[in-house]
């Protein structure tokens, strides 16, 4: 069973290396060229496959850890999310699809889950309780401009365009995050939030690039 849990960690730690490495050349290249565009589907293919493994591993024999396995869940949601906001860029889409609203509602219900976790953790003193609380805040947060996302897209110029590259940034904040505290073995609270401040920030700066604005329709 050890031998198999090896296997699986293996293969976990390899597309998440993909992923880590392809995100970074993603960042680096100009946006929506060719290099960018291959880039960011290894990237999408990485992070999605390593999280998946990751599922199963999180409740394996000395390895159970809901925490990761919930953040598994939250990094599959936001590569999922950040392509399927590209469809979105089509004149012809005019509103969310069944895939769409359940991606992002399921997340909802996963974060939501994560924060009553986190206050019931905190209440008994359970350590570490803050990370529940703080992602599932955070994942709380994303679901719900998701779900205003799908009402105003029609009617904000580039509204897409930000809602894809902050779900993705948020992805490869996920696998900084994985590479500091499963790779290099800190996993101090610091080491789990401060990649999501700092990518945060990354996020805002973007949007603010990209001039979101109303669209100004003509009588």
């Amino acid at each position: 069973m050890e031998q198999t849990i090896k296997i699986f960690i293996y293969i976990h730690a390899l597309f998440g290396g993909l992923g880590l490495i392809t995100g970074v050349l993603s960042i680096i290249a100009k946006k929506g060229s060719p290099l960018h565009k291959k880039t960011g589907k290894l990237f999408s293919i990485g992070m999605l496959t390593s999280s998946l493994i990751s599922l199963p591993i999180a409740w394996m024999p000395n390895h159970e850890n809901l925490f990761l396995f919930l953040i598994g869940l939250f990094t599959i949601y936001m590569v999922l999310a950040g392509n399927r906001a590209l469809t979105f860029k089509s004149r012809d889409k005019k509103q969310a699809n069944w895939m769409d609203k359940t991606i992002s509602g399921s997340m909802l219900f996963i974060s939501v889950f994560m924060m009553l976790l986190g206050g019931y953790g905190i209440i008994t003193g359970v350590t570490n309780s803050i990370l529940f609380l703080f992602f599932g805040g955070f994942g709380v947060f994303m679901t719900i401009k998701d779900f205003r996302f799908f009402k105003t897209f029609m009617n904000t110029k580039n509204l897409w365009l930000a809602n894809h590259i902050g779900k993705m940034i948020g992805s490869f904040i996920a696998s900084i995050t994985a590479f500091i505290v499963a790779g290099i073995g800190i996993e101090s609270l610091i080491a789990w939030i401060t990649p999501s401040i700092l990518g945060t920030i990354y996020i805002i700066y973007w949007r603010r690039k990209t001039k979101v604005r109303p669209i100004i329709k003509k009588a």
